[in-house]
């Protein structure tokens, strides 16, 4: 492909280079550049891309797209922002695959992997749509996995997995947006048929450093969206929605809205309610328990509808709908008590969870979790008094530490534990955590393994070791099962 045609969306400031060479790839790690390939050089939170422009052109790079000049004699494309134009250069060089999709963007921060799933679920059995999905748990092709590393992929990745999709013959693409993504320009040129907005609590506060920053942040997908839902019970609603270039549909338990849920039970077993439009009702259930889910499901029932497919269609869909991985997922056990694993790890997740169990629990119910490392701190005490106010045992240990002492991580979360009435124990390492859980079990207790979720790692020192507590768990009851027998 040639220079010009990558560069037909971009504003360049300076075109140090010939427009016609022809380019064979795209890059923005100089350690994968390869002969003929533009190389991007983004100022990242680590390191400054500008400083590997030397390795990329060693390693065969044509050309450089850069802030600054490059010191090193390399033709090169100067911009505004690296990042943008990577955006940009990556979707001409698949061919602007997302346009031959209808895309949909779910953001918040609870709320979006679930989303996705049901969507997903409703537009292939209800709408006989092949679907792409891109999330926090796995992306897919129809029912193909494949392994996904963030929520949101680099824009280069993105745009090479959107061509995938096309080619695979997706309609649709249903995708977790991340307030990182859209702060970075991952998903710039993407237009979006729907964009939902789930909630907004404080999370990721060490890279927004504000609520309102972090909120500005998720409404940038209501400025490149055709309709936009919004749960106007948050409230950030107003402020998310606030100048946003799209129609508009609330969705409520409370008040006034487009789309409302009424007639709301809750149970062990799911959800159920009345979903009220126009005066017009239509009974739905969901078999994943939890309060919050009444506001997942009526974001996908509104994005559905927005989408062609009417409620009593998506209802039908709905009622057999699977669990999504790691969100309230039951592990077997060996006796009258239940594992839960969830991937709570923000203090509004926690306590949803906890709240949700509470209410089905015929014992206990029982908080292990922790939280992860370099990340931000204030949550940590937080989600201590949170599971200790919301469930009748705790035990604090460790998440993700990272880089962090987790003893030390653990310390943080002990003063909001103290501020709760619930007893509470330590220990640091998670997987005996989880054994201990087990053997102090009671008859009819709830024990919910919060923060991990989906995840089947645990990154200690920028090294990813394998821990899936599915595994931990069938692998200790097999072990005291083993104990027993003469």
């Amino acid at each position: 492909m040639k220079l010009s045609q990558l560069l037909e969306k971009v504003e360049v400031l300076r075109a140090a280079a010939d427009l016609t060479m022809e380019i064979t790839g795209v890059s923005y790690d100089s350690r994968q550049t390869r002969k003929g390939e533009l190389f991007a050089a983004i100022t990242g939170f680590a390191a400054d891309g500008h400083r590997f422009i030397p390795m990329a052109a060693e390693r065969g790079a044509a050309c450089v797209l850069c802030e600054q000049a490059p010191e090193t004699d390399i033709p090169y494309i100067q911009v505004a922002d690296s990042r943008l134009a990577l955006a940009q250069v990556s979707a001409a060089f698949f061919g602007y695959p997302a346009a031959e999709m209808t895309m949909v963007g779910v953001t918040g921060t609870n709320g979006k992997t679930t989303t996705t799933y049901l969507l997903k679920d409703i537009l292939e059995k209800a709408a006989g749509a092949r679907v792409g999905l891109i999330g926090t748990n796995q992306n897919m092709i129809g029912a193909e996995v494949l392994h996904t590393e963030r929520t949101t992929p680099e824009s280069y990745e993105l745009q090479k997995l959107f061509r995938q999709m096309a080619d695979a013959g997706c309609t649709h693409v249903v995708m977790e947006v991340s307030s990182h993504a859209l702060s970075l320009g991952r998903v710039a040129g993407v237009h979006f048929a729907v964009g939902i907005f789930t909630n907004l609590t404080q999370d990721h506060l060490d890279f927004h450093g504000t609520m309102e920053s972090y909120c500005d942040a998720k409404a940038l997908l209501f400025q490149v969206s055709d309709t936009g839902v919004c749960n106007i019970d948050d409230p950030w609603a107003s402020r998310v929605m606030e100048g946003a270039a799209c129609r508009k549909v609330s969705i409520s338990t409370r008040a006034p809205a487009d789309l409302r849920a009424e007639n709301i039970h809750l149970g062990a077993e799911g959800i159920a309610f009345d979903a009220v439009e126009k005066g017009q009702r239509t009974k739905i259930e969901v078999a994943i328990p939890g309060g919050f889910m009444v506001y997942n499901t009526l974001g996908v029932l509104a994005a559905a509808e927005a989408l062609g497919v009417p409620l009593e269609k998506s209802a039908a869909v709905l009622r057999h709908s699977a669990h999504v991985k790691g969100r309230l997922e039951v592990v077997p056990t060996d006796g009258d008590y239940t594992i839960l694993i969830d991937y709570a790890h923000t203090p509004d997740a926690l306590e949803n969870v906890l709240r949700a169990v509470k209410g089905f629990a015929r014992g206990r119910t029982v908080a292990l979790f922790g939280c992860g490392g370099d990340r931000d701190r204030t949550k940590r005490p937080k989600m201590g008094k949170i599971a200790a106010e919301n469930a009748d045992f705790v035990i604090v240990t460790s998440d993700n530490p990272r880089t962090e002492d987790p003893e030390a991580i653990i310390a943080d979360i002990l003063p909001g534990v103290a501020e709760g009435s619930a007893p509470h124990v330590t220990v640091p390492s998670r997987v005996e955590a989880i054994r201990y859980a087990i053997d102090h079990a009671q008859q009819g207790d709830v024990i919910v393994l919060c923060g991990k979720g989906h995840e089947d790692y645990q990154e200690i020192d920028h090294v990813k070791h394998h821990l899936d507590e599915r595994e931990v768990v069938a692998a200790y009851l097999e072990e005291r099962k083993q104990t027993k027998e003469p």
